[in-house]
């Protein structure tokens, strides 16, 4: 079983968690919100304690989307607590590495590894992995900190149960919230 500790330069990547994910006025929120978002900021607080960089991903979806930039869904949640000084990176597409900027502002940071965390795990969370892969970036998903909502077929627990097996098959490091935080 691989080391669940990400190397001390990994910086946190918060995907996708935009108030669209949380506000309900247009989809319902992701499964567990607000537990989502509660860990989300322990993990903040645990990054900027250990001398990580925070990252923040932002969807960019279509004229009309509730995620269109401008669009009451779009910005970052504010409850996370964003700092005026951590990155937020937008997206077109599901992997955020998409966006070449996010690429070059981790390899800044000297990392060859990231922690990934946000929404939606069958979606933007799972691109995100392979993309990070991809770059040939080592991955740790934080398996209790990724959300996503009900498919037709499968609730969202089980898609998220689902996922953390895919990931850990790819290769990532999987660990908690819990486990991470008490690292220090």
């Amino acid at each position: 079983m691989p080391d669940k500790a990400p190397s001390a330069t990994a910086p946190l990547i918060v995907i996708d968690l935009q108030t669209g994910m949380f506000d309900g006025r247009f989809d319902p929120p992701i499964h567990d919100a607000d537990t989502i978002a509660e860990r989300t900021r322990r993990l903040i607080d645990w990054a900027r304690h250990s001398g990580r960089k925070v990252a923040f991903v932002r969807h960019d979806g279509p004229e009309g989307d509730p995620l269109a930039p401008g669009a009451s869904g779009w910005p970052v949640w504010p409850l996370l607590g964003q700092a005026a000084d951590e990155p937020t990176f937008g997206k077109s597409v599901g992997n955020a590495f998409s966006n070449p900027e996010l690429a070059r502002w981790v390899t800044g940071q000297g990392a060859k590894d990231v922690v990934l965390l946000g929404a939606q795990t069958d979606f933007c969370v799972a691109a995100t992995v392979k993309g990070a892969l991809a770059e040939g970036l080592g991955v740790t998903v934080v398996s209790d900190a990724h959300s996503t909502l009900d498919s037709d077929k499968e609730k969202a627990p089980d898609i998220i149960a689902r996922h953390n097996e895919v990931f850990e098959g790819q290769g990532a490091r999987m660990t908690t919230t819990a486990e991470l935080t008490s690292k220090g």
